[in-house]
């Protein structure tokens, strides 16, 4: 003899949505977007760049960097946050040579609690080939 299946508590359903809710507001959080070289380039030129922060280790950095980004190692971000928070900026661009270390940081930022970050689409790599200022 097969028992009539019961439906779940309401309870269950409460639970099951917060947990959902969570998870979508824990992935928008991490996922802020991405900024064009040509928009950040603009934005730069009209005196209205968000923090630029570069990544990649000193030594990349002292070879050319996007002009006006700091510096702080995606190894040495959780320490130095402090530094990001100081900057005043309510916007953040990241960038690293090709994307790896540039997704590192953003995650390691949203985790602190920082939002209004974004990448730079194509990093380093694309800001050098398409010829665009560098310091």
């Amino acid at each position: 003899m097969q028992h009539p299946a019961r439906a779940p508590h309401p309870r269950f359903w409460f639970i099951l949505l917060f947990i959902a809710l969570q998870a979508v507001a824990g992935a928008a959080a991490a996922f802020a977007g991405s900024l064009s070289q040509q928009d950040l380039l603009q934005r730069i030129e009209t005196g209205t760049a968000p923090l630029i922060l570069d990544v990649r280790t000193p030594k990349e950095f002292a070879e050319s960097h996007v002009p006006g980004a700091i510096n702080i190692p995606h190894t040495e971000l959780r320490a130095r946050m402090s530094e990001v928070r100081a900057s005043g900026k309510n916007e953040i661009v990241v960038y690293c040579e090709s994307g790896r270390r540039a997704a590192i940081a953003q995650d390691l930022l949203s985790q602190a609690g920082i939002g209004g970050v974004s990448h730079l689409e194509g990093d380093m790599a694309a800001w050098r080939k398409q010829g665009l200022p560098q310091e």
